[in-house]
Parts: structure tokens; C-alpha cells; sequence
């Protein structure tokens, strides 16, 4: 393992599918089976015992700052992007300011379950990579005897179903940089953002080698729907028995010691956050968020957001504190 090795995480975007609950919390704050998907991003990474940890904020930054800072001992460099020009780019914002050394970026809207240890070892440059029925989505790997021979971001007729899943290892971070700043002053686009895929590309036409990493489970946190679906997956894993007078708990569910239940059913797959209130309700495949309130309620596939108010309801809901007149 380096011992000089730096993480980058991008955090800086605005995350417009999931308003309404990103125009108050930053996406990487909003919370998934039991914890805001930082969290479930950064712990594992405790152990690496990485020499910095760097985050591109933008967006509500000073809660992730506040959060990592209440949350986490290794040294913690937070970076603002003024320009949202894409991954690439944000990623190059993070390499003009650590020395050179290796790197491992991760993205901060997805979770893989994976051996970060074996994923460092695998080779000099190392992508994380996870077969998936409709490649056209993501940019994607071609693969040949073990090494990658080509990426393309969000191709239209994929020639491989290997999508990188924003889990990248590369051991000269001048290298990446040399070919970021190339691309940037270049203005080389890809659907009209600078994409790390590109410069990723770059570096491979000029002789760099690429180890595909292939990863078991692999959790997407972009939009609502595969917010919920990563809920379920994470929480089949989560061991909690909760016992609550008056409260039926079917799990698998995670509910925080201080969240208040009264006379309610709750579950399967749903995760209650602190503080949350609920009473006289029916909860089933949902997010509760901190200190949001619940009442008289028959609710799924619902997200409610930090502080949201609802009362009275049946069906599925996505709603912020930012809507609660429109729901009461």
C-alpha cells in the first residue's frame, strides 16, 4: 500500500435529480440505509489511512465540510469549484492543489462493496468496472487479455457492457494531470462537459496501461428511483432488531435510537433517520430523513426530506422541506 495516497472525491454538484431535497442538503449528505452516502464512501476508506482526503464542493459545501470535519480524523483538504464543467474537470480542480503522488478518486453518488486494498494492488492505473444491461447510460471500458483498450463515454452502440463505475486508481497523478490540462485547454468536450473519460483516454493513446477491476455490487445514488433500489440492497445486509412499544417492525429496516414511533408499522426496507417523528402510520420502502414528522400516514417508495412535514397522506412521495405547504 502507497503511503502518500491521496483520495479526490467530487462532491460539487448541484444534484438537480434529486430536487427537491438537493436545494437544501447536498446530494452526497442524503441519507441510505441508515447513513448519508458519504458515509457509506468514506468508511471503508478509514482503514487505507490515506496521507489527504480531498472533496470538490460547490453546492451547500459547508455541510459536507461540517459533517466529514464532526465525522472523520484523517486530514481533510475541501476544495470549491467554481465552474461546474464536468468530472473532468473537477477532478483536475483537485490535482492542481495536492503534491504528486498515487490517487484514487472516487465518485460521490455511487457505492461499491469492494476490497480497496486489492483494488490499489491490481496495477499502476486501475478502473472500476460492473457489467450492466444498458451500457448506453455510462461510459464504458473495451477490454482485451485483462487490460482495457478503449473507453467511450455514453456511446450510442456500445461494443462492451462494462461500465465504469466512478472508481479510478491511478499511481502518477502528473501523469492525469498533464493529460487533464490538455483536454481542458484543448476544450475537448463530450456532451458538452470536459469528461474524465476522455482524459482518461488520452493518457491511454499515449502508452499508459489500464487494469480492468470488475467489482461485485455496485450501488447507483443519482436519481430517487436508484436511491430506493440501493436502500434495499444495503439494508439486506444491515443486522439491527429494533423493538419499540406499539410499533411492528418488519425488516429489514434501520431506524436511529433517537427517532420517536408511536402506534405505527414500519417496513421492510425502510430507514428512519434521527430525530424523525412518526405516529399512526404505515411506512413500506422508504427513506425518512432527519427530523422529519409523519402523521396519520400510509406511505412507500417515498422519500421525505430533512424537516418535511407530512400529515394525512397515502401513496408514494418525494418531498423537502421546501414543499411541506404544498403537501399539509
Amino acid at each position: 500500500m502507497p503511503n502518500d495516497l491521496k483520495i479526490i472525491i467530487p462532491a460539487a454538484g448541484i444534484g438537480k435529480r434529486l430536487q427537491p431535497h438537493t436545494l437544501t442538503t447536498p446530494k452526497p449528505l442524503i441519507p441510505v440505509a441508515g447513513k448519508p452516502m458519504l458515509a457509506h464512501i468514506l468508511d471503508p476508506l478509514v482503514e487505507l489511512n490515506p496521507a489527504e482526503v480531498v472533496l470538490v464542493i460547490g453546492h451547500l459545501g459547508d455541510q459536507i465540510v461540517d459533517y466529514v470535519q464532526k465525522n472523520y480524523s484523517f486530514k481533510a483538504t475541501f476544495i470549491k469549484q467554481q465552474n461546474l464543467l464536468g468530472l473532468g474537470y473537477a477532478v483536475n480542480v483537485a490535482l492542481q492543489k495536492i503534491s504528486p503522488g498515487p490517487v484514487l478518486i472516487i465518485l460521490s453518488d455511487t457505492i461499491a462493496k469492494v476490497d480497496y486494498k486489492k483494488f490499489i494492488m491490481a496495477g499502476e492505473n486501475v478502473i472500476g468496472l460492473k457489467e450492466v444491461a444498458d451500457p448506453r447510460r455510462f461510459g464504458i471500458a473495451i477490454t482485451e487479455n485483462n487490460r482495457i483498450v478503449e473507453f467511450e463515454e455514453k456511446p450510442s452502440q456500445p461494443r462492451s457492457n462494462l461500465a465504469i463505475i466512478g472508481l479510478y486508481y491511478i499511481d502518477n497523478s502528473n501523469i492525469l494531470k498533464t493529460h487533464a490540462e490538455n483536454i481542458i485547454e484543448l476544450d475537448k468536450r463530450t456532451s458538452g462537459e470536459i469528461q474524465l473519460t476522455d482524459i482518461l483516454d488520452s493518457m491511454l493513446s499515449n502508452g499508459n496501461d489500464f487494469n480492468p477491476y470488475v467489482v461485485d455490487s455496485w450501488y447507483d445514488c443519482g436519481k430517487v428511483e436508484t436511491i430506493l433500489e440501493t436502500n434495499r440492497s444495503l439494508l439486506k445486509d444491515k443486522k439491527q432488531t429494533a423493538n419499540i412499544p406499539g410499533v411492528e417492525i418488519i425488516e429489514p429496516v434501520s431506524i436511529d435510537s433517537t427517532a420517536i414511533i408511536e402506534n405505527s408499522t414500519i417496513g421492510p426496507n425502510v430507514s428512519i433517520s434521527g430525530f424523525a417523528r412518526i405516529s399512526n402510520s404505515t411506512i413500506t420502502d422508504s427513506i425518512v430523513s432527519q427530523n422529519a414528522v409523519i402523521e396519520d400516514c400510509v406511505i412507500e417508495q417515498s422519500i421525505i426530506g430533512v424537516e418535511a412535514a407530512i400529515k394525512g397522506k397515502t401513496g408514494s412521495f418525494n418531498i423537502a422541506r421546501t414543499e411541506v405547504k404544498n403537501i399539509i
